[in-house]
């Protein structure tokens, strides 16, 4: 499966939030901050993972019919969006 840039910046994100939490927990950051944190880092992934799920669906439909699927990505970000 190819990955768009979107899916690369969001893991990059991510990324950086779990540096920043652990520099947080070294720096003995109140046990509520680092909730929040991490319940984002949560939702990040989440997405991520709707995402990858929602291109590959695409990528996997336009490579067995021989199309390019446009109308349903819309409809699929959507889907993405309410998790």
């Amino acid at each position: 499966m190819k990955c768009d840039d979107q899916i690369v910046n969001r893991i990059k994100r991510t990324h950086g939030q779990m540096n920043g939490v652990l520099k947080m927990m070294e720096q003995d950051t109140d046990c509520e901050q680092l909730v929040i944190q991490l319940k984002a880092i949560r939702s990040s992934i989440e997405k991520t993972i709707g995402l990858i799920t929602a291109n590959n669906l695409i990528q996997s439909i336009e490579k067995e019919h021989s199309i390019e699927v446009r109308d349903i990505k819309d409809a699929l970000d959507l889907i993405v969006k309410s998790i």
